[in-house]
């Protein structure tokens, strides 16, 4: 089949998500996919012109080896406010000609004003939106979120389909307009391959000067103010005379990043809070082999709420526990006993931490969750995919 995918994010450089995993996958099995995107990391780059020029990707490829995505990047105008204005323009025009040149069975959306556009410009061509988030919550301005809302429940209703993540946000569409009966949850999944227990971390313990006795707390991902990072950073630094062999790992960027630089320099952590920037995804099970316990520490904010990050199946897949802040969405897709261990609020890592290492149950509580998560096989949850979209586009003959 050939599948349209619109989106309001940087489908090249964000990721991989469940998205790039599943629609690579999909390419694989031989299935076209053409994605179009929106620069939102546009303030980063260097190039300051005003107005960007439309870019086409061919054989886009960041999770699994073989994939191929065509990605169309409409031109915007690169200013605050007009960029959203420009898109509403600049993508109608791209659907359109897209619904003629290309001529998808079905479309995707990810995103809010794309999905609203290609809903209407669809005609005969079933929607399927695509929710991994609690998408009118991430707007950067509030003064936007309920215009927001008002357009990605709109869209929940006009969908021929909706496919989320988890039983949480299951019931966040349905609560925003989404059909019970055409709502479906696809999880995420693991490469068991790719995510083996057995890897060895030496590599990197020795690139980043981890000795053996040295327990490591693991983050990989956006460095975001509502991560709890900057908390379990401070928190080391209070108990660092008693437990010195505690290391923080975190790999990736975000806005946390420049304050837990300067709580690793006030407290002389240069040597116990290790910062790696964004690492390539290949190395990642790397770093994870490196670890022993990892960490999902968010608060429970509108953000975070209904969620579970792919990172989490990945943790689990690689044997390590996961210490994670009381998360519904998180807490409603693992349960207790799984290798999961909850606590109240980010400043409490560090001492569950010390419980785990006191009890001798990490390694106990690994086996716990790679146990949990390998019933989620990737070539699984792209057949259940692949029977929702086979099963609109017949609806829709």
């Amino acid at each position: 089949m050939k599948i349209l995918i619109v989106q309001e994010s940087d489908w090249v450089e964000k990721g991989p998500h469940q998205s790039h995993h599943l629609m690579e996958r999909m390419s694989k099995k031989g299935h076209e996919v053409c994605v179009i995107d929106y620069e939102i990391l546009w303030r980063l780059h260097e190039d300051k012109s005003l107005i960007s020029a439309r870019k086409v990707f061919k054989n886009e490829c960041k999770a699994v080896e073989g994939g191929n995505i065509t990605v169309i990047r409409p031109s915007i105008v690169k200013f605050p406010v007009l960029d959203y204005v420009s898109l509403l323009y600049t993508h109608r025009k791209e659907i359109k000609k897209q619904l003629d040149e290309f001529n998808p069975d079905v479309i995707i959306g990810f995103g809010i004003l794309n999905a609203m556009l290609a809903i209407r410009l669809a005609r005969k061509t079933p929607f399927v939106y695509y929710i991994i988030d609690s998408l009118h919550r991430l707007v950067p301005k509030k003064t936007f979120q309920s215009l927001a809302k008002y357009i990605e429940s709109k869209n929940m209703k006009k969908a021929n389909r909706v496919v989320v993540i988890n039983e949480q946000l299951k019931d966040y569409a349905i609560n925003m307009g989404a059909n019970p009966e055409k709502t479906y949850v696809v999880r995420a999944g693991i490469d068991a391959e790719r995510y083996d227990p057995n890897i060895d971390g030496g590599e990197i313990r020795r690139e980043y000067g981890i000795k053996d006795d040295d327990i490591v707390l693991f983050f990989m991902g956006t460095l975001f103010n509502f991560s709890g990072l900057k908390e379990v950073a401070t928190e080391l630094a209070k108990i660092k005379d008693e437990k010195p062999n505690i290391k923080l790992l975190f790999v990736g960027k975000g806005d946390a990043l420049e304050d837990i630089q300067k709580i690793r320099e006030e407290h002389h952590l240069e040597n116990r809070i290790i910062l790696t920037g964004r690492q390539p995804f290949k190395r990642i099970p790397k770093f994870l082999a490196a670890a022993d316990i990892c960490l999902l520490p968010a608060y429970n904010n509108e953000i975070m709420r209904d969620i579970v990050p792919i990172k989490m199946y990945e943790y689990m897949a690689m044997g390590k526990p996961v210490i994670a802040t009381k998360l519904p969405g998180v807490m409603k897709e693992f349960g207790k006993d799984h290798g999961v261990i909850y606590v109240d609020k980010p400043e409490d890592v560090l001492k569950k931490a010390v419980e785990l290492i006191e009890r001798g149950s990490i390694k106990e509580e690994g086996r716990k969750a790679r146990g949990f998560v390998e019933k989620y096989n990737w070539d699984d949850l792209v057949d259940e995919f692949e029977g929702i979209l086979e099963g609109v586009i017949e609806d829709n003959f």
